[in-house]
């Protein structure tokens, strides 16, 4: 039960359900690509994304500066079950304006 209320805390903020969106969408994602496209700081980035790792959603990897994220591998059943029915969501018109903006934002650092 843990493992789900850990990572419904971490969904239950916009911002870190624009990010997951955003990586259902894309296979892996530089820090800087989440505030282009979300219009939000460098340290806000930070926090959102820094939550999502500690609840086990997200993995990172670091090239020079960059720090680059995906959703993790080793996700608990439950936690896939979450994410599947996420990722159904995000297929809703309601989410189109963020994607067409990842598109015109998105490049390689």
């Amino acid at each position: 039960m843990k493992d789900i209320a850990k990572t419904l805390k971490a969904l239950a903020d916009e911002t870190r359900l624009q990010i997951m969106a955003l990586l259902l969408r894309h296979e892996e994602l530089c820090g800087c690509d989440f505030e282009k496209v979300l219009g939000i700081s460098q340290s806000k980035t930070s926090r959102h994304l820094r939550y999502l790792l500690n609840a086990g959603l997200l993995e990172d990897r670091r090239e020079a500066v960059w720090s680059h994220y995906r959703i993790a591998k080793k996700l608990s059943k439950e936690q896939r079950a979450i994410l599947k029915t996420l990722a159904g969501i995000c297929r809703d018109d309601r989410m189109a304006d963020l994607y067409k903006k990842s598109q015109r934002c998105i490049k390689r650092c």
